[in-house]
């Protein structure tokens, strides 16, 4: 079974299964509804506690999108540290198949953005800052988390230096 693809099967009798397949991994997909599912309950408790809507769902979205932005990031930095040689076909068919996947996390992380811009601008309070400064909030908390996702990603990548770096070093003279 491919990456690209998760599977699902139920046991319908004793000699049937049943298969259901899905694009993406389970892992990567829980993912997803557990940032989805924290950014709710923080845009239910802001709402319970604070009684404002324009704040809760600055919060709530912003909250998701953090979330979706740390699981974008960790899985671009994994697809980049993945890249072979460029030079053979084969190489770069498998760029290509990588580039692919990224565009349809980038799209998805901007219309992520973009609605949750719609949805506060269209809330009910007004002025400078609800109508200009809050609606971009939650698409620079998850660009932010992406850049962070992707060096978290990398901080746990081991490198090794060839070359002088890996030379002993000469004894200090003295006196």
């Amino acid at each position: 079974m491919s990456t690209a693809m998760g599977r699902i099967m139920k046991q319908v009798s004793e000699g049937t299964a049943k298969y259901y397949w899905y694009p993406g991994d389970k892992k990567e997909w829980i993912r997803a509804a557990v940032a989805v599912g924290v950014g709710l309950a923080s845009f239910g408790l802001l709402m319970f506690f604070t009684r404002n809507v324009l704040v809760a769902t600055v919060v709530g979205t912003s909250v998701t999108a953090v979330g979706a932005g740390l699981n974008f990031g960790r899985r671009d930095a994994r697809a980049l540290a993945g890249f072979p040689d460029r030079g053979k076909r084969a190489a770069r068919r498998a760029i290509a198949g990588h580039t692919g996947k990224a565009v349809w996390r980038a799209f998805a992380h901007g219309l992520g953005g973009a609605a949750a811009a719609v949805l506060i601008l269209n809330l009910p309070q007004g002025g400078i800052i609800a109508d200009w400064v809050l609606p971009v909030v939650p698409a620079v908390a998850g660009a932010l988390a992406h850049q962070a996702g992707m060096m978290y990603e990398q901080l746990n990548a081991s490198a090794s230096t060839p070359g002088p770096a890996s030379a002993k070093p000469k004894p200090a003279l003295t006196k």
